[in-house]
C-alpha cells in the first residue's frame, strides 16, 4: 500500500532517492502504463499493447516480459534500454490535487527513499534540486498523458481498431509458450478506413500514435531474444 504525503522542503529536506533499478525497488513488473505523448520513445525499445480493464476500458502499456513478475530489461541492477518509461522514471513521486492546483506527493513506503544515498530532492537552502526539477517535468508529462489517453482509446474503439492477439514464444529447448490477454491495432481495419476517417484521426493527432504502436510490435523480437539468451545462460 502506498502512503503518499505532500512533498515539502521542511519535513523532506534530507530526503534522497535511490535511482538504481532492481526487483528490490519494485521494478520486477511485466509492463508499465504508457501514453501517446511518449509512444515515439517507447516504441524504439518495447512493444506497446493495450491491457483490457474490467469496465471495458483499455490502457496502453509498455511490455517488459511475458508473465507477471518478469522484466527482461533488468540485469544486475541496470536497465537494459536507453529509454525508461515515465511511469517508472517518476520513482516514488505522484501528482496530487490541492485547492490551489496540482502538487507533488511522495510515497513514504517506497523502497527508494533514503537519507544517505541517491539523488537529493532539496538543496541546503530548501530549493528544488535538479533531480526534483526533472521529476517535475516527468510528472507534468504523465499528467498530460493521463488526460489525453481516454480520447485516443475512444477513437480506436469508435473505429473498431483494437483486436485481441496471441503470440507463440519459442524457447531454446524447442517448446513454445503462448502469450495472450492483450489487444493491439487491427491493421486490416485501419487500412480500410476512408480518407475522411483518417483525416479526423490525423487532425486530432492520433494517427501518428497509431503508427507508433504498430511500429513497436517489432520489439517482440527483442523480448523473445532476451528470453532465449537468459534461458541459454541459465543452462
Amino acid at each position: 500500500m502506498a502512503r503518499p504525503v505532500l512533498l515539502n522542503n521542511v519535513e523532506h529536506r534530507e530526503l534522497r532517492i535511490v535511482t538504481a533499478r532492481g526487483a528490490q525497488f519494485k521494478d520486477d513488473v511485466m509492463f508499465a502504463l504508457t501514453f501517446p505523448n511518449e509512444f515515439r520513445s517507447v516504441q524504439a525499445y518495447y512493444p506497446i499493447v493495450f491491457a483490457p480493464g474490467k469496465d471495458g476500458s483499455f490502457s496502453p502499456v509498455a511490455l517488459f516480459g511475458f508473465r507477471q513478475g518478469q522484466n527482461l530489461f533488468l540485469e544486475n541492477g541496470d536497465w537494459q534500454a536507453l529509454y525508461l518509461p515515465r511511469m517508472l522514471e517518476r520513482g516514488p513521486f505522484m501528482i496530487g490535487q490541492a485547492a490551489n492546483g496540482k502538487v507533488i506527493h511522495v510515497d513514504l513506503d517506497d523502497p527508494r527513499l533514503s537519507r544517505d544515498a541517491g539523488e537529493r530532492v532539496f538543496l541546503d537552502d530548501g530549493a528544488s534540486s535538479r533531480y526534483l526539477q526533472h521529476i517535475n517535468g516527468v510528472l507534468a508529462s504523465i499528467d498530460e498523458g493521463i488526460e489525453a489517453t481516454p480520447a485516443f482509446v475512444a477513437a480506436l474503439l469508435e473505429h473498431q481498431l483494437l483486436q485481441p492477439f496471441s503470440l507463440d514464444i519459442p524457447s531454446p529447448d524447442g517448446t513454445q509458450g503462448r502469450f495472450a490477454g492483450f489487444h493491439t491495432i487491427n491493421e486490416e481495419k485501419l487500412n480500410r478506413l476512408d480518407g475522411a476517417a483518417l483525416g479526423r484521426l490525423h487532425e486530432r493527432g492520433f494517427l501518428g500514435s497509431i503508427y507508433m504502436v504498430i511500429a513497436s510490435l517489432a520489439q517482440f523480437r527483442t523480448l523473445i531474444d532476451r528470453v532465449n539468451r537468459l534461458a541459454a545462460a541459465a543452462r
